[in-house]
């Protein structure tokens, strides 16, 4: 077989059933493999980096590795703002890529697509990277890839291959893929501490980051054993639904913090609480004087170093909330009180109330979207009012671009969503200035028939630069206004069904009936430029 049918081979035996792509020169070997592979479905990008964010929401979606595959150089590069945002939300995206001709390779002749050292320049962004140089060790390295990918805190790797040695042909053995998911045993010592704080306290809050969601049942089982409220910002949401008694947005979550005596956070980085809730100015790698006790779970030993709680516990999420729910039953716990956790999260929605009109599209949609369907939001203004404003219900359906905030994302990471999920209804909610980043990627839905539908929230601007240059720069607005084509227009021209209104009442009818047709479709929402209230007060606490 040729590196690149190896390659291919190897990924499949990890389980890939899904390559997200774009075809080049020194990567022709792997698709050419996929050509002739029936069992793996190969989604063609226009973009190399709407590649690497359709992995990242089917990695995001499934809980499985998302794969996609482009050049090296400037395909690569196109890719990393992708893969940078899949190492910032810890997504197991794993990207085949090639290289120049080996007798060239670190030449520095200027071959096509050469960088001085890829790899090196990779592993300054990703969790790791590799290049096979024999191809009879593709097995092993691809395989490690998908370890790295997977264990531990996991995260984007990368594994590329000279495009002589791709295309050439060898004696190769395809091994099993790994079955190594890499996890630390749990400290019994630090969980009887843990359980001892749980002990003395009484207004509990859980904090969910995005390492707790496979931890769902777990989560909500300690919830309910301590009576204590759950809340997440983005990454972690949906964990523990938000109309269960315990769950809570993080608008509520901060009316409860102030008389919180004690804080678990659970694949979490606390970024709420201690950085919104406190200071995005300074640095502060423990507790602030005064602040609740605090617990951590988290598999990452190096997150009880950048941020110091009272106890840590390095678990896996389902392996250390397991623990301490055992502990706890044995030391005793004090009931919470489920009604003041009611109450704040009926005077959070009359707060948020004011946040027009974003909370009431975000009501219609809510209103059409089913409960196991998926809402990729991005960053505009609907988005941003969405992290509090939109209750969530099953776990990894909020998909978000976490603290990286990509502007662009979302779209073609709801592509990768959807073909992760075919069954389930994806609504792919972006501002006009971030959905021409990856407009291009509306060929591919279209040709693939891929039914995410994109409603697309058009205030004529870059609506937060806008209000941050009127607000912080005496007016001086420069490069926030934008002049739009007519986005139906343009959705019909690549095939897409395509909507305009301007309400939220005449958002919900069409938004159910492009849902109902499970087809490309772009709903373009007229807002006056400058309307939409700021949501940041419900964002900073």
């Amino acid at each position: 077989m040729t590196g690149g049918d190896a390659m291919i081979r190897a990924a499949k035996a990890n389980g890939t059933d899904t390559i997200f792509g774009l075809p080049g020169a020194q990567i022709y070997p792997m698709f050419d493999a996929l050509y002739r592979d029936p069992d793996i479905r190969t989604i063609i990008s226009r973009h190399e980096q709407g590649a690497g964010y359709m992995a990242f929401g089917y990695a995001r979606a499934t809980g499985r590795p998302g794969v996609f595959s482009v050049v090296p150089g400037p395909g690569i590069l196109n890719a990393s703002a992708a893969l940078c945002t899949a190492d910032g939300c810890n997504q197991p995206v794993v990207c085949l890529t090639g290289q120049i001709m080996s007798e060239f390779l670190g030449k520095g002749r200027g071959h096509l697509h050469e960088l001085t050292d890829q790899t090196a320049t990779l592993r300054t962004i990703i969790k790791h990277a590799d290049h096979i140089a024999d191809p009879t060790k593709a097995s092993a390295q691809v395989n490690e890839a998908f370890r790295q990918a997977l264990g531990g805190r996991p995260g984007p790797a990368t594994v590329e291959m000279c495009w002589d040695t791709m295309a050439a042909t060898y004696d190769i053995d395809i091994g099993p893929g790994n079955a190594v998911v890499d996890k630390p045993e749990v400290d019994l010592d630090a969980v009887k501490d843990a359980a001892r704080l749980v002990a003395g306290a009484k207004n509990i809050m859980i904090m969910c980051g995005g390492g707790a969601q496979h931890a769902s049942d777990e989560v909500r089982q300690l919830a309910e054993m301590l009576g204590a409220s759950v809340t997440a910002f983005r990454s972690g949401r949906g964990v523990v639904a938000e109309d269960h008694d315990c769950g809570t947005s993080s608008a509520a979550a901060r009316l409860l913090w102030d008389d919180t005596d004690l804080l678990i956070g659970i694949g979490s980085r606390l970024e709420l609480q201690f950085m919104r809730w406190g200071s995005m100015d300074h640095y502060h790698d423990r507790p602030p004087e005064g602040s609740p006790k605090v617990i951590r779970i988290d598999i990452d030993p190096e997150e009880m170093n950048r941020f110091r709680p009272d106890v840590g516990v390095v678990a896996d999420s389902v392996d250390g909330t397991s623990a301490l729910i055992r502990e706890i039953e044995k030391q005793g716990h004090h009931a919470g009180d489920l009604e003041r956790i009611a109450d704040a999260r009926a005077r959070a929605r009359r707060n948020i109330e004011e946040i027009q009109p974003q909370l009431s599209y975000l009501d219609a949609i809510r209103d059409v979207l089913p409960r196991d369907g998926y809402f990729v939001e991005e960053l505009c203004q609907v988005g941003f009012t969405s992290n509090f404003g939109f209750p969530v219900y099953e776990p990894r359906t909020y998909v978000s671009t976490g603290y990286q905030g990509t502007l662009g994302f979302g779209y073609p990471t709801a592509i990768g969503v959807k073909a992760g999920m075919p069954d389930r209804a994806v609504v792919s909610i972006i501002g006009d200035g971030g959905f021409l980043f990856g407009v291009a990627e509306l060929a591919s839905a279209v040709q693939q028939n891929i039914g995410v539908v994109c409603v697309v929230f058009n205030n004529s601007s870059y609506g937060n630069v806008r209000r941050d240059q009127q607000l912080r720069y005496d007016g001086h607005i420069i490069g926030a206004d934008l002049d739009n084509p007519d986005m139906v227009k343009l959705a019909e021209s690549f095939g897409a069904d395509a909507y305009r209104v301007d309400s939220p009442d005449a958002l919900k009818p069409v938004l159910q009936q492009a849902v109902d047709n499970d087809r490309p479709a772009v709903i373009d929402v007229t807002i006056e430029r400058g309307s939409e209230t700021s949501p940041w007060k419900y964002i900073m606490g």
